[in-house]
């Protein structure tokens, strides 16, 4: 595996997926899996061994693992089951540094999101089970003003968006004039950088999502300490 060659992405892999959206059957999968294989998943898996030593640096409880299959890089195959939506494959590449102790991709992680005309990174936990909603809730609750350090500093604020979704009303066992109501309301915790195809097709993008990743540090160990997780 050639990690030196991982710094981006190439232009053919957002155009593969084009086509993909296009063409989204098995037959054209078939014909294309080759092609699949050489400008979207090598790459992929190369760009997570690249970033690995980097985010040792960052966290030493996030894993990047470069496995082709139950590692870091999601497959492409859609689970259709209960889903109206029966097209078989996913039309973007995307990539989860999960926590060590991660069981599902409900837990904390980093996250790379590659698909045409939406390119993004993220971290955070997105849809907890009840007992992590309910511990990040209660840490924020215990820790407002770390939360608002974090959350609202400057330079996380101007780069980050935090976005999922919300329950209409407070949460039980919270005021609704609590003052970070609108934040203890959220049922995902998940911080959102966008980026661009120029950006993940430039020399520089592993220094940019590094970078990123580092940006939101503070936060996901916030989340990691409310859920009594090592960051």
């Amino acid at each position: 595996m050639a990690v030196a060659a991982a710094a981006s992405f190439s232009p053919e892999l957002f155009a593969f997926l084009r086509e993909l959206r296009d063409n989204n059957d098995r037959d054209w999968f078939k014909a294309n899996k080759a092609r699949y294989e050489e400008v979207v998943l090598e790459p992929a898996l190369q760009f997570v061994a690249a970033f690995a030593p980097r985010l040792e640096k960052i966290s030493r409880h996030m894993v990047a693992n470069p496995r082709p299959i139950g590692g870091s890089v999601f497959r492409i195959y859609r689970d259709v089951r209960f889903s109206r939506d029966k097209s078989p494959y996913k039309t973007h590449a995307a990539i989860n540094f999960r926590h060590e102790a991660a069981r599902s991709a409900h837990s904390p992680v980093y996250y790379l999101h590659l698909e045409p005309g939406n390119v993004f990174a993220a971290s955070g936990v997105w849809h907890p089970d009840a007992k992590s909603l309910a511990a990040i809730r209660a840490g924020i609750a215990a820790d407002p003003r770390g939360w608002r350090r974090i959350t609202r500093g400057k330079g996380f604020a101007e780069r980050f968006q935090v976005l999922g979704d919300s329950l209409k009303r407070a949460p039980a066992g919270y005021a609704a004039d609590h003052p970070l109501i609108e934040d203890l309301k959220r049922k995902d915790f998940v911080a959102v950088a966008a980026l661009d195809e120029r950006a993940a097709t430039s020399p520089g993008f592993l220094d940019e999502f590094t970078a990123t990743s580092q940006a939101s540090a503070s936060y996901l160990r916030f989340l990691c300490n409310a859920l009594q997780l090592p960051f």
